[in-house]
């Protein structure tokens, strides 16, 4: 089953959403000041290409992540969080896209704090 929603998910907006983290990843890693955002971005890419049997724990919950999710937020989350929920907006229309739209929604609130997360298996 979870096979099936992923391969779903990557059709119905999952590569989309991917490649603009991706797209934040690299925009980070190109100005030597938003290095430390780089990973998390990478990190959440590949669970928004693939997120159905995966969970994000909280891995960090100190200072510092702090810090850098409110710069985050400021230089790259509101956008992402504002794509996620744009996509989501007509996947919960249909009673087929709900749950994606609600993938979509959680990935929205990781885009506005993604330092200090970890991807599991679920």
């Amino acid at each position: 089953m979870r096979l099936f929603l992923n391969i779903l998910w990557f059709i119905l907006g999952g590569f989309v959403s991917g490649a603009a983290w991706i797209l934040a990843g690299l925009i980070m890693a190109i100005t030597i000041v938003g290095l430390p955002w780089t990973p998390a971005a990478f990190r959440l890419a590949k669970f928004s290409f693939w997120p159905f049997g995966r969970m994000v724990v909280e891995n960090d919950p100190g200072v510092g992540s702090g810090c850098l999710n409110i710069l985050w937020f400021v230089l790259a989350g509101w956008w992402l969080a504002l794509h996620h929920v744009l996509l989501a907006i007509p996947l919960a229309v249909s009673i087929i896209g709900i749950p994606f739209a609600w993938q979509h929604i959680k990935l929205a609130a990781l885009a506005l704090t993604p330092v200090g997360k970890a991807v599991v298996e679920a």
